[in-house]
Order: C-alpha cells, then structure tokens, then sequence
C-alpha cells in the first residue's frame, strides 16, 4: 500500500481538487450561420463545414 513520506500541504493538495471542480465547455455562435458551437471547433450546418464564419469544405452527394 502507497503510503506517503511527507505531509502534503492543504494548499497543495487543494490545487490539486481544484480540477474536479470544472464547468462545461463554453457555447460560441457562428455569426455567418447564427448555429451554436464548441470554441475553435469546425461545425457542419446545411451539407457544409464551416470555420471562423467562412466555409471550409461542401459535403459530396453520392449519386
């Protein structure tokens, strides 16, 4: 069994606890689309990719 050499301080031990304590990813809106979405993420809205407002790539329809 682990058993440790010296004492962990509180506030090294409360930095490390602080990390449990986190909160959902922030919601940005595309302002070309107006579609929510994650920070720096790439989102797909009517059959294209969109990035910083600006269209990155049209999805292929297969015929």
């Amino acid at each position: 069994m682990a058993h440790p050499k010296r004492k962990i301080s509180r506030t090294r031990r409360d930095k490390r606890r602080t990390h449990d304590k986190a909160v959902a990813d922030n919601i940005a809106t595309c302002p070309t689309t107006g579609q929510p979405h994650l920070f720096h993420r790439a989102h797909w809205h009517e059959g294209k990719l969109y990035y910083k407002g600006k269209v990155v790539m049209e999805k292929e329809v297969a015929v």
